[in-house]
């Protein structure tokens, strides 16, 4: 768990009454921060809460039930310490931290469960933190096990995650490699048809890995990277016969391979070296979806010790809040059919 040092000197909470709290942030740079352009994040608490809050100097005063006055205090105190450990708060820091105050509102030790991050991917860019209890535990798989499958809908930070680990250990030199690789399903593997090289033609698969690498590393970092190999783009096909030595491999929209498939480019695993397998069971573009082998992977490895497979579901999206309930209004329809 990580919090910072100075954290108690930089925030205090002051109970009112049963309906009025008072939050003083006493740095100005992380009160902007904080506050968010024209009191954006401060607007965005009260719609997420139902809570009035009054922001006046450095002091915020926030008014509505006792349980949502607590909950503001915690996000508050979760966003400060958020900003003194990583250096940044982004939009959808706002919306975990009242799911984490939420979470701890009842709890005896949510003082200090609230205002803690459970870890930290530093990269050139940005520090990455996990938003749910599962995308912690998956991050811990990431940054401790040899291989990891993983299983969930989109927007639940699976890819994003995994490249976060990747980078970061091509950053501490602990790999010497990043290779990433997909299904090229709507070519059906065979890539020669397409104009450009075999990165040229790969890349439109890819794009949510690259989105990724920008944003953690920059876009001449990435290609600089790319051109010295130490970034790799390579089809799911190509990966056949290699042994993959000092390397962190990713595997993305697994749902697309055979189980002959994810077998191959997990056995391709060698000394020093990390495979990540990711997939949505629910996004099978496969004409024979049955032939999808992501999850009867995850059900043969799953008793392996060395083999992490992680399943998330809608509670994880961490994408706008519509994305989750669209997920879990798909998934109840499937299951009324079934």
């Amino acid at each position: 768990m990580l919090e910072a040092k100075n954290l108690n000197k930089e925030i205090s909470i002051k109970k009112i009454d049963n309906e009025t709290s008072n939050i003083k942030i006493f740095n100005n740079d992380i009160l902007i921060e904080i506050v968010g352009e024209f009191n954006k994040n401060l607007i965005k608490i009260e719609k997420l809460t139902g809570t009035k809050i009054f922001f006046r100097g450095n002091s915020i005063t926030v008014k509505g039930n006792k349980n949502s006055i607590l909950i503001v205090s915690n996000s508050l105190t979760f966003l400060v310490n958020k900003l003194l450990v990583t250096s940044s708060i982004e939009d959808n820091d706002i919306t975990y931290s009242i799911k984490k105050g939420e979470v701890f509102e009842n709890m005896e030790n949510s003082k200090n469960n609230v205002r803690s991050i459970d870890q930290v991917i530093k990269t050139p860019r940005r520090s990455v933190i996990p938003r749910s209890k599962k995308q912690s535990e998956y991050l811990k798989a990431l940054l401790n096990e040899d291989i990891v499958i993983s299983l969930g809908p989109a927007g639940t930070g699976k890819s994003y995650l995994a490249v976060s680990a990747a980078v970061n250990m091509l950053v501490e030199k602990k790999v010497e490699k990043v290779i990433l690789s997909r299904p090229a399903v709507e070519a059906g593997e065979r890539l020669g048809f397409l104009p450009g090289d075999m990165k040229e033609k790969v890349d439109p698969y890819l794009r949510p890995l690259y989105d990724a690498l920008y944003d953690l590393l920059g876009y001449e970092k990435v290609q600089r990277k790319i051109e010295t190999g130490e970034i790799e783009i390579a089809p799911l096909a190509f990966m056949r016969g290699r042994t993959l030595k000092n390397s962190f491999a990713i595997l993305d929209e697994a749902q697309n391979a055979s189980l002959t498939q994810i077998k191959m480019f997990l056995t391709r695993i060698g000394e020093n070296s990390k495979i990540v397998v990711n997939g949505d069971p629910s996004q099978v573009d496969l004409i024979n979806k049955n032939h999808s082998g992501l999850v009867q992977s995850s059900k043969i490895l799953n008793n392996i010790n060395e083999i992490k497979c992680i399943e998330f579901d809608h509670t994880d999206v961490v994408r706008h809040p519509l994305v989750s309930k669209i997920i879990k209004a798909y998934q109840q329809k499937t299951n009324d059919k079934n």
